[in-house]
């Protein structure tokens, strides 16, 4: 009997293991988990309801949603897509809800039902688990040496270790290109007392570093510390390398009506409301955004629109549209991690996830140099990659 070994207890992990074994239900699969637990992240991906894929419509451009990783994702969606993660855990008993943002949740809007129904699966199929088993080296051949002292070996190995931001020292001896691990995912803080006074407000807004061809768009949350919600999760996804390469020091533009053409909309509240005080003019902005916005283009409180000039309609326009401020840090999303980097994707056959260097290593889920922005997008390429690992496994060792 053949052995293989899965290394990670992540999505992608449990997964490729089930999705293994009902393939080739002779093999000996063992699923070693470095933590106590497996999935105790997903138990808390999408704030616990678990975002488990999500529609792709509107999307135009895989690079919109993977920006890593987009060529292979565009491939390995074909042999397991959206639709085939659906019917798989439906099969399971599973049921979803599709939201108006194209997320598909678990209409028992609990991320422990997939936890259970992969934990389910995976006694069902009898892959063995091995929890607290945190791999130290892995040789050619395959043997894998943990940090207890002990040995295992396998005729093949699937690594799925996880986003890994101090490195994957495991791999080291392998030769294998690793592309450096950086934080994606994450929330700016914005040391700027006007936006402090905004907690809480969340409006649409169009996010973009000056300078770069990084932009943002989707619903802006002010915090305490800074900004938050998808427009600013987005933006750090796309800008993660960059972003780590200047110390998470950057300037930052905010437009704050990205659907509107705002000297149109200006010269129409000029020209209706000539004696009304800009400052009580909010026009689709909400007042104490307006209010704020205001102050920062240098208007008198009691400022009419008949006295507004050219100069003080076009500072109020800039303002508008490209607001300033500066990035000072990042603070972590507070209930997932994803990083950018990993193994380079030229060390992988796209179709089969197996390493071109090694025969019988493979590799799948955000180990791999792929990530994605949120929306169920990360998770639904950790389902695709680990089928496609399995399938890789399976036919690697001729069955």
């Amino acid at each position: 009997m053949e052995d293989v070994a899965v290394i990670g207890g992540g999505a992608a992990g449990c997964f490729a293991a089930v999705c293994l074994k009902r393939m080739v239900p002779q093999l000996r699969v063992t699923l070693f988990e470095a933590s106590e637990r497996p999935m105790s992240k997903l138990a808390v991906t999408g704030g616990g309801r678990c975002n488990l894929t999500n529609s792709f419509e509107g999307v135009t451009s895989l690079s919109k949603v993977y920006p890593r990783g987009e060529r292979l994702m565009k491939r390995a969606l074909k042999t397991f897509g959206v639709a085939d993660t659906l019917s798989w855990f439906e099969a399971e008993g599973v049921r979803f809800v599709l939201q108006d943002d194209h997320c598909y949740f678990p209409a028992s809007q609990d991320a422990m039902e997939i936890v259970r129904t992969l934990a389910s699966a995976l006694r069902r199929e009898g892959v063995e688990v091995r929890t607290n088993a945190r791999l130290k080296a892995l040789e050619p051949g395959w043997t894998l040496r943990f940090a207890d002292g002990t040995l295992a070996t396998a005729d093949a190995v699937i690594v799925t270790t996880g986003g890994a931001p101090k490195g994957i020292p495991f791999l080291e001896g392998l030769g294998l290109e690793i592309i450096p691990p950086v934080p994606s995912l994450f929330t700016f803080k914005v040391p700027s007392p006007e936006l402090r006074a905004l907690m809480g407000l969340v409006v649409p807004a169009q996010l973009s570093i000056p300078g770069t061809k990084f932009r943002s768009e989707g619903p802006l949350l002010v915090t305490d510390w800074g900004l938050s919600g998808p427009a600013a999760l987005r933006l750090s996804s796309y800008a993660a390398r960059e972003l780590a390469e200047g110390a998470y020091q950057a300037p930052l533009s905010i437009n704050w009506l990205p659907e509107t053409d705002v000297p149109s909309l200006l010269d129409s509240l000029h020209a209706t409301h000539p004696q009304k005080q800009v400052v009580s003019t909010s026009g689709p902005l909400p007042r104490r955004l307006w209010e704020m916005l205001c102050s920062r283009a240098g208007l008198r409180e009691d400022i009419r629109w008949a006295e507004m000039g050219h100069k003080s309609l076009n500072r109020l326009s800039a303002t508008l549209t490209q607001d300033a401020y500066r990035i000072e840090g990042r603070a972590k999303f507070r209930e997932e991690f994803v990083t950018a980097g990993g193994v380079a994707l030229s060390e992988i056959d796209l179709s089969t996830m197996e390493s071109r260097r090694h025969p019988a290593l493979f590799f799948a889920g955000e180990v791999l140099d792929i990530d994605a922005i949120t929306g169920g997008f990360n998770l639904q390429a950790a389902w695709t990659t680990g089928y496609l690992a399995a399938n890789g496994v399976k036919s690697r060792l001729a069955w």
